[in-house]
């Protein structure tokens, strides 16, 4: 019996070891593996932090350019805001002033009428009741004054007339003209050149081009250091700008063009005026 016993015992010693050296690499095996994942791990969330971060300063940056977007945009809605109401208020004193120009227009037009009625039916009445030559020579007199009373209204009339009513010289004699009516001041100007800007009165005018065959011109204006450019704009018309502070429009009018040159003059409102000169120096 003791034999068995111990062939039992032996038998048992020899399965257990090898048992003992598997769990064992079993055990450092799964150590291994847990570390490694543990590692992995931490990397992975350290990779998903950085990124969160990435990602968390990319927003802040978009919502920072985007309220900075925004703030300009507002910032351009206001300052077109206070443009349309600028404009809007020159447009309702520009209608205001066409309809009071046409309501003077009609009245000037009455008034000339009935003045050369009257002074005709004075003179056939001194006429036909003074017979001394004293009388006759005042009545001589009355009637020069009368003819050249309607020559002037007739030459008046013969002008064109602007859409707010002011008379279009046409030349330089007609200018002369209109300065003896005394209620604007006129700045005659050459130009010889393009881009050569030439300051006359209160605006300064830059020829940018002339279509002879046309009678058209194109130029570009400085008015209070606002540029404003006018294209195919034909000879005799009026090109009507305003200064701040002032209700009645300043004109431009060109009254001849020819190979890169113009003329024509600067009509300013007695109303408004400053004493001003036409500059023959180049400049802005």
């Amino acid at each position: 019996m003791s034999e068995e016993h111990f062939i039992e015992t032996r038998n048992s010693s020899s399965w257990q070891l090898p048992a003992i050296i598997v769990l064992g690499l079993v055990a450092i095996g799964g150590l291994g593996f847990g570390w490694n994942a543990s590692s992995k791990l931490d990397a992975t969330q350290q990779s998903v932090t950085a990124q969160l971060k990435t990602t968390e300063q990319t927003v802040q940056q978009d919502m920072s350019s985007l309220k900075d977007r925004i703030a300009q945009d507002e910032k351009a809605n206001t300052d077109l805001q206070g443009d349309l109401k600028v404009v809007t208020d020159k447009l309702k004193i520009t209608q205001g002033q066409l309809k009071k120009a046409r309501k003077e227009a009609a009245e000037l037009n009455d008034a000339a009428t009935q003045k050369i009625s009257a002074l005709d039916t004075s003179v056939h009445t001194e006429l036909a009741t003074k017979a001394g030559t004293d009388d006759v020579k005042n009545v001589d007199t009355k009637v020069t004054a009368v003819g050249a009373d309607l020559n002037t209204t007739k030459e008046d009339l013969k002008m064109a007339k602007s859409e707010l009513g002011t008379l279009i010289a046409r030349n330089h004699d007609e200018v002369d003209q209109l300065r003896r009516l005394g209620e604007r001041e006129y700045i005659e100007f050459t130009i010889a050149g393009k881009n050569k800007p030439q300051k006359v009165g209160n605006v300064t005018v830059e020829l940018k081009g002339v279509n002879a065959k046309k009678n058209q011109v194109n130029i570009a204006m400085v008015v209070e250091d606002k540029r404003f450019e006018k294209k195919n704009r034909a000879i005799n018309e009026p090109i009507f700008f305003y200064l701040s502070g002032t209700h009645l429009p300043q004109e431009i009018v060109i009254n001849k063009v020819g190979k890169d040159q113009i003329s024509g003059y600067v009509s300013i409102p007695k109303a408004n005026s400053q004493p001003t000169s036409a500059s023959t120096t180049s400049g802005k």
